[in-house]
């Protein structure tokens, strides 16, 4: 490897939203300069939560989106590696030998699981939820990646990982390397309804390709101080979702200062706030809906994208996964067998 790999990615269940954007994907746009970067679209992790047959057959079209997101919120599209898990079988090769070096203890240890089979509507946990970070481990690994950007969330998962790399590297030799994490300087953005972090299925999220209308109308129904009935009342600014998404997405720090001022003292109502809101997420955007609209006019592109990089993805892994099988003796042991059946075949068809 020419340079330190990077492996990062989402399930494709939608279009991005702002909460991806500050979890993770900005952090991509500034780390794809530095490392050699392999983009994972997670189809296969998304069955853990989402398997019905209609889930599956919008899995194309939001890959599309997906990686559209990522390539309009400012990835160079000749710096980074897109690919769809499903279409490496050898990802789950890797995953069958990786479950092996962790217990089912451990990984119930990890805490997002739990939210994760919840926020699905799961009165119990799908065995393939439980091993969700054996099989991001394989992932990881598969490439060699050796960082890897997340939000608080993923960073129990990565850790799993870590821990397969040593126990694998302990057990058969160094193959692995075992990957840092680069957490998000800002790990979860609230949704819109202060409710919970961004997410699609709470409809709480801002999309990044929303039009400047749609931004405006969501930050406008946006929950703000529920004590706080007019606009002399004082307000709390701490805890408050429209301030919280100031702080990210406004660029001029005297401005949120002094809008927090006023309304610590009941001297703005919340409409002049969010309207400063709404034109700092709509300048934030203007950019990234520029850069959606030059890929979606040349149709076809991303998708070849997507099969340059599945086809360069799973060679890779494939070399991988010869380096696993040969470390661990897998090959030899089949390769003694094999040669003691043709020995039996010669002896067989030798006349006596």
């Amino acid at each position: 490897m020419s340079a330190a790999r990077m492996l990062t990615g989402d399930r494709p269940t939608g279009r991005l939203h702002l909460g991806h954007y500050v979890g993770s994907i900005a952090n991509r746009v500034k780390l794809h300069q530095r490392y050699e970067s392999f983009f994972i679209i997670a189809d296969l992790h998304m069955l853990t939560t989402r398997n019905g047959r209609e889930d599956i057959e919008q899995v194309s079209r939001n890959a599309r989106e997906m990686v559209t997101d990522i390539l309009a919120a400012g990835v160079e599209p000749d710096r980074a590696t897109f690919y769809l898990q499903s279409a490496i079988p050898e990802v789950g090769d890797l995953n069958t030998l990786f479950q092996n070096l962790v217990t089912v203890p451990r990984l119930e240890r990890v805490p997002s699981l739990k939210e994760m089979s919840r926020d699905a509507g799961k009165e119990e946990m799908p065995y393939g939820l439980l091993g969700y970070p054996v099989l991001q481990a394989a992932d990881i690994l598969c490439v060699k990646g050796q960082v890897v950007p997340v939000g608080k969330d993923n960073a129990a998962h990565v850790e799993v990982t870590r821990e397969i790399a040593r126990r694998f590297n302990h057990l058969y030799g160094e193959v692995f390397p075992v990957p840092e994490m680069i957490m998000s300087e800002t790990p979860t953005l609230v949704g819109t309804d202060g409710a919970g972090k961004m997410s699609k299925s709470r409809g709480n999220a801002i999309a990044l390709s929303d039009d400047p209308a749609t931004v405006r109308r969501k930050v406008m129904g946006m929950y703000t101080d529920p004590n706080r009935v007019r606009a002399d009342v004082p307000g709390t600014v701490e805890g408050n979702p429209v301030f919280a998404y100031l702080d990210v997405f406004h660029t001029d720090r005297a401005t949120v200062e002094e809008l927090k001022g006023r309304y610590r003292a009941g001297r703005v109502g919340d409409v002049e706030v969010k309207e400063e809101l709404a034109g700092a997420l709509n300048r934030f955007l203007d950019p990234v809906r520029e850069r959606r609209a030059r890929f979606e006019g040349q149709p076809g592109l991303v998708d070849e994208l997507i099969v340059e990089g599945t086809e360069r993805t799973r060679a890779e892994v494939r070399r991988t996964l010869v380096e696993v099988r040969r470390a661990m003796g897998l090959t030899s042991a089949y390769t003694q067998v094999r040669r003691r059946a043709e020995r039996y075949r010669k002896a067989v068809d030798t006349p006596a």
